[in-house]
């Protein structure tokens, strides 16, 4: 990959979808369950996720594969900031999955965090991909909701972090 496209990966796009999700856990272990990359798997349906290069902060390399049957989707990420125990930034430059996105914790009280998951994607296809895109944007809802339920339901049981 040039700077070149490395630096058009960065650019937000288009399709943008947030989740959110309560935590009944202090920041600090939430964060430090978010950014154990390799349990990411764990959380999110179907993926495997590992550490390519780096240590999994700053400048680190990060893989994700998803799989659903013969479907498989490789999404690759730089870590680009990490601000413990509120914030890390990535950016998707893999061939399908493309720009920034942030998962960003707030504390709002001792033992409750807030997880915002944004990401601002690039879509493939020109005009073909911004008009699909209303109808793909609710699934991409659901499965970052879901994968955040269900983060937060193993952080508060202990499983994480």
């Amino acid at each position: 990959m040039t700077s070149a496209d490395f630096t058009e990966a960065e650019r937000p796009g288009p399709g943008e979808v947030t989740a959110t999700v309560i935590v009944a856990a202090p920041a600090g272990r939430v964060f430090a369950a978010l950014t154990d990359w390799a349990r990411q798997g764990e959380w999110i349906p179907f993926t495997t996720v590992r550490v390519l290069e780096g240590d999994g902060g700053e400048g680190s390399q990060i893989e994700a594969v998803t799989q659903v049957g013969p479907a498989v989707v490789r999404d690759l990420m730089r870590v680009v900031k990490i601000d413990p125990p509120f914030e890390v930034r990535v950016v998707h430059y893999g061939k399908v999955l493309r720009g920034p996105g942030v998962l960003r914790c707030t504390q709002l009280g001792t033992d409750r965090t807030q997880v915002v998951w944004h990401e601002w994607f690039h879509l493939p296809a020109g005009s073909a991909g911004r008009f699909a895109w209303p109808l793909l944007w609710p699934g991409s809802k659901a499965g970052l909701t879901t994968a955040l339920r269900r983060f937060a339901r193993q952080v508060e049981s202990g499983g994480l972090a």
